[in-house]
């Protein structure tokens, strides 16, 4: 059994200042002082909405990927459809159904939640929440928004083991859960 008695113990904020509020960031300078005294006046957190990724199947087995420019790193790469969980979102769950459907006009199958993960525990309040959707079908047209320019691509579980393999799928919070997915599959 693990031993967790010694643990370290949560830290105290002395005051706490809003530097920086928009819909997708938030930051916030934070004034701790840790349990041994010592004190740190500028302690960055930076608040996002949750996340959802889905790893998606067809009837056929063929994994719906998209491609996108990414501008953070001025990349074009294969991803995971995800997005935001916005705030007309009943669930994660309704939000991950939504962005499939948006950005790729696949529709149904089976859902189940997969993997819940923290892109940054240090300096994130956000959760980024994985869902393994099989047997979904395409059901129409895509609903982009204007700022996205994303291309739809039906890959073979070859395909995307060999993108993991290749280090061409470099997102954290993608490649995890794909890897996750492929080690069960063993």
């Amino acid at each position: 059994m693990i031993d967790l008695k010694n643990d370290p113990q949560p830290w105290e904020v002395i005051d706490s200042e809003y530097l920086f509020r928009r819909p997708w960031l938030t930051a916030r300078r934070d004034h701790v002082r840790l349990p041994n005294g010592a004190e740190n006046p500028e302690y960055y957190v930076l608040e996002y909405p949750d996340w959802v990724n889905i790893i998606a199947r067809d009837k056929e087995g063929q994994f719906i990927m998209i491609r996108q420019y990414r501008h953070g790193r001025g990349e074009t790469s294969f991803e995971l459809v995800a997005g935001v969980i916005d705030p007309t979102d009943p669930n994660p769950l309704a939000a991950a159904q939504r962005e499939l459907y948006e950005e790729t006009g696949y529709v149904g199958g089976n859902w189940e939640h997969f993997i819940t993960l923290s892109p940054n525990t240090s300096a994130m309040t956000n959760l980024s929440h994985t869902f393994l959707a099989t047997d979904v079908e395409f059901g129409g047209e895509r609903h982009l928004e204007p700022t996205e320019d994303i291309v739809v691509h039906l890959l073979t579980e070859d395909d995307v083991r060999g993108l993991l393999e290749r280090g061409e799928i470099r997102q954290a919070l993608m490649a995890a859960p794909l890897w996750k997915y492929f080690c069960l599959k063993k």
